[in-house]
Order: structure tokens, then sequence, then C-alpha cells
């Protein structure tokens, strides 16, 4: 068979370029989502992965748009003719306590990060169904499990996440789909970087692991769900937090 395709959207990103890294170590085919292709630097973040001898490719899409979802899928299928692994990686905050909150920044953060997930599965779930193979991961966060101060907007569209992995996990499972999601902590992207000093402290000292994650230390996780001997793994929460936030 040739090898297995894999859709990552928001892969620029600090957890997603990781990603789409051990994807394509591993042997699959990987396209990535792009927004805007200048201000992500695309081509070059493209060429820094082909200097390591991985070959991503991209397509412009926004996955907030399900207009803009139905092309990048037509193009998708054009171009590689199937997709067998999907991880639903993009995502953005506009943090604010909720009565200080614009309606646009919550519409924004439910639109990319939640919304996204249906408008981007939605293009391929037939497909899935039809060849009886699919590995669906979305990317939560602990704050979708534990909720946090100024995030009502990301840490309810992240909780939403879960249940749409859930809830997919039972519609898909007899055709051979699993949908698990994935909880990072706080791993050390720009999206941590761009939080102030003493706020980070703050952070890392309520982790017990005494630090934040690496965005390969989520990537081996989704590895490991998109395999095909990870069949029976569906419906599933894989917390990878240091041990901020546990549960049973």
């Amino acid at each position: 068979m040739s090898k297995r395709v894999a859709l990552v959207t928001g892969g620029s990103g600090g957890i997603g370029t990781e990603v789409c890294r051990q994807l394509a170590a591993a042997g699959y085919l990987v396209v990535t989502t792009c927004l805007d292709p200048e201000r992500e630097d695309i081509a070059g973040w493209q060429s820094a992965l082909e200097a390591d001898g991985l070959a991503v490719d991209w397509i412009q899409c926004d996955v907030a748009d399900f207009e803009s979802c139905q092309g990048m899928a037509e193009t998708m299928l054009a171009r590689h003719g199937r997709v067998d692994v999907l991880v639903n990686a993009a995502g953005i905050t506009r943090d604010a306590f909720i009565h200080k909150m614009a309606k646009h920044n919550w519409d924004s953060v439910i639109s990319t990060n939640l919304t996204s997930a249906f408008n981007v599965t939605r293009q391929f779930i037939d497909g899935m169904r039809e060849q009886g193979y699919g590995r669906i991961i979305n990317i939560s966060s602990v704050n979708g499990q534990s909720g946090q101060f100024g995030q009502t907007n990301y840490s309810a569209a992240k909780a939403g996440l879960h249940g749409f992995s859930m809830a997919l996990a039972k519609e898909g499972a007899r055709k051979g789909i699993t949908a698990n999601t994935v909880s990072p902590g706080y791993v050390d992207t720009a999206m941590t970087a761009a939080i102030p000093a003493e706020v980070r402290e703050q952070i890392v000292a309520q982790v017990p692991a005494g630090r934040m994650g690496r965005p390969d230390e989520i990537a081996r996780v989704v590895v490991f769900l998109a395999a095909e001997e990870s069949a029976y793994i569906n419906g599933a929460n894989v917390p990878v937090n240091g041990a901020l936030f546990t549960s049973f």
C-alpha cells in the first residue's frame, strides 16, 4: 500500500510543526493548512523541514470558514487522493475576563478552535467511512479540562473538542475510524513565550514536573494514536501536562 496520508491543521504552529515533523519521519505523507502564507512564512517553514529530509505539503485554508475548507478538501483530494489521518491542531487565544470580553474575541476563538474541527472533519469523514479506515486526533488543552481564569472562550472551545471526539468515536467505530483527544498542559511554544515572564514563572511553579512541556512530547502521543495498531483506542482523552491536572 502507498503511504498513509495525514492532514494537520495549524501545522506551522509550535505543536503543529512537531506533529508534522514526527508524522513525516514516521513515513506519512503530510500536508498542513495555512491561513496566511506570507505572515506564517510557510515557504521558510517548509524549507526548514526539507533541510532535515522531511517533505510536507501545504494548502491555504481558513479552517474557521466552511467554504474555505471545502476548497481545501478539493485541492487535497486532487493532489493526494485521500486522508487517512486528520489532526485538528489549529488554535488561537484571545484572553480576557468574561465581563471584559468582546464578542468578536469569543466568536473568533470558538470558530478557530472548535468549529474548525467540524469544518475540516466534515470534508473527509465520508472518505474515511468508505475506505473503512481513519484516525482523527483533536488537540485540546488542560484548560479545557480544568478551566482557566480569563479563558472562558478558550476553555469552552477546548472542552468542546473532547465532546466532539467522544461522539465521533461512537459514530465511526464500526467503520474503522478512531477519534481521540490529546490535552497538552503548558508547552514551550511561541504562544506561551508571549506570556509575561512573571506569569510564566507562576505557571511553572504549579506544575509538579517543574517545567513546561516540549512540542515533541505532544507529537509523540499524536503519532501513537495515528498508528494502525491503535485501533482499539477510541474516544479517549490523553493528558500530557506534567501532572498539572489529574483526574480518574
